[in-house]
């Protein structure tokens, strides 16, 4: 196949028709073998091995300026390391699981099992920061599960867009795999189609938009979706061990990441001890800004615009602001320095909503708990972290909050667990991908029961008409439960 399966820009109708043909080819293909799931998922890790210079071109163009090393560690090896992990395992989730039988029907041969069972066609809307991770990493269990998909890269990321609608009909028939292109008028008309299963990662106000629409028609959702992701760091941490880790963190995507460590919260008296020590890492990392290959743009003027509002805004609240770099007056990039706002007032935006760029709030605390009553007023993040070696701490840190996914002395690296379930709660989402639960996330969850060879229910008086001893004998059976 060489040709795309929807034109640029399509319309709802057009959208809607090939929906409609996909679910008629997975209706007449009936059970989707092991064999065939895991050619679909070969196919994708094919797709993205042999790729990966064009890769590493159209995502750069897209931000303006990207290293091809933080395109191929997150946007090609991530995701092809969750192919991987579903192909080593599809057969075993495959697998029909016995469950626990109906006393008596059980003591004459019945049994009961669970199927995993494809749901039909699954859409997903990617994002922009991680624009082939985002649809590859949860096709994994996509394909894993038996289904055809129906993707809409962001409307933000042009070039990816058009290469991947180019690219997926050289490796996927298009009742298979399709690529559906164009603006937030598509994107929005995608996200309304009757899928039996629909994906979307982006901002927890679209989202709410999303779910409106999926209520019509009744499709259910996995939400990868955001927040402050906070970083608690007690007195017991490391401070060097603290900084490195966080600073590991930082330089990724620009900051532009949804599990991003946003705010850091200190003990008063190692605020500024933090700062010095991040400050000289951070400097040995990016000794200059403006042109530095190694540093991600901001993705574009818009976004750009939002964060120099943020930062401008705490600084004129009374925040005092440490910016890592200095930006060239006459570079036209929009590469920037790590901006650390420390204490921002809480009516500020840095303080309220989530960065997602190049600065990190960092907050002074005196007790603890004042972090944890912080955290726990918020919305639920996708993430938190937590630095320290008091193991008593630790527990009441993760006893005591509730969040996506979290580390304990790092930062990030719970969405690269391939065996563990990604996903947010609340505000941060709904759903995973990753592992066996990302698995039976896309599929149906089929309970089956099979009669065994006799049925005692005639011999033990249980239908009509009615016995005033079986009334007593279910009377006693209710009292003694």
């Amino acid at each position: 196949m060489t040709t795309r399966a929807l034109p640029a820009a399509p319309n709802a109708d057009q959208i809607a028709a090939h929906l409609q043909r996909q679910r008629a080819a997975f209706m007449a293909e009936g059970p989707v073998s092991a064999a065939l799931r895991k050619d679909r998922l070969r196919r994708c890790v094919e797709l993205l091995k042999h790729n990966s210079d064009r890769i590493c071109e159209v995502i750069s163009d897209d931000f303006g300026a990207r290293h091809p090393v933080s395109t191929l560690m997150m946007d090609v090896q991530a995701p092809i390391e969750a192919l991987k992990y579903a192909i080593k395992h599809v057969d075993q989730w495959m697998r029909p699981q016995r469950r626990a039988g109906l006393f008596p029907f059980n003591l004459f041969g019945a049994r009961a099992e669970l199927r995993y069972q494809p749901k039909g066609v699954v859409g997903i809307a990617g994002t922009w920061n991680g624009p082939l991770f985002m649809i590859f990493a949860p096709l994994a269990g996509v394909f894993a599960a038996g289904n055809r998909v129906m993707a809409k890269p962001s409307d933000l990321s042009p070039h990816t867009s058009e290469w991947l609608a180019e690219a997926v009909p050289q490796y996927f028939d298009p009742l298979e795999f399709s690529v559906v292109t164009g603006g937030l008028d598509v994107a929005q008309t995608f996200t309304r189609q009757a899928f039996d299963h629909l994906v979307f990662t982006g901002s927890t106000g679209v989202a709410r938009q999303i779910m409106r629409d999926a209520a019509d028609h009744l499709v259910p959702l996995t939400l990868e979706l955001g927040g402050k992701s906070p970083t608690i760091v007690g007195r017991s941490a490391d401070l060097d061990l603290t900084v490195e880790k966080i600073a590991m963190g930082r330089v990724q995507n620009g900051g532009q990441i949804c599990v991003m460590p946003d705010t850091v919260y200190l003990p008063r008296e190692r605020v500024d001890e933090f700062v010095d020590k991040f400050r000289a890492l951070w400097l040995t990392l990016f000794p200059s800004v403006s042109g530095n290959p190694d540093i991600t743009s901001v993705a574009n003027d818009r976004h750009l615009q939002r964060l120099d509002a943020k930062i401008a805004e705490a600084r004129a609240a009374g925040a005092r602001i440490e910016t890592l770099g200095q930006v060239d007056p006459s570079a036209t990039d929009r590469r920037r320095p790590l901006h650390l706002v420390l204490n921002p007032p809480e009516q500020t935006g840095i303080a309220r909503e989530e960065i997602f760029g190049p600065a990190m709030a960092l907050v002074a605390y005196d007790d603890l708990s004042e972090v944890l009553d912080k955290v726990n007023a918020g919305e639920r993040p996708l993430a938190l972290y937590y630095f320290g070696r008091d193991r008593a701490e630790q527990e009441h840190v993760l006893g005591h909050t509730l969040s996506g996914g979290v580390c304990v002395n790092d930062v990030m690296l719970h969405v690269g667990l391939n065996d563990v379930p990604f996903g947010g709660v609340g505000a941060s989402g709904m759903g995973v991908y990753n592992g066996p639960e990302g698995f039976a996330q896309f599929s149906h969850l089929r309970g089956v029961y099979h009669a065994g060879w006799w049925d005692p229910r005639r011999k033990l008086g249980l239908l009509p008409p009615y016995s005033n001893k079986l009334l007593k004998m279910m009377q006693a059976t209710v009292r003694r439960a």
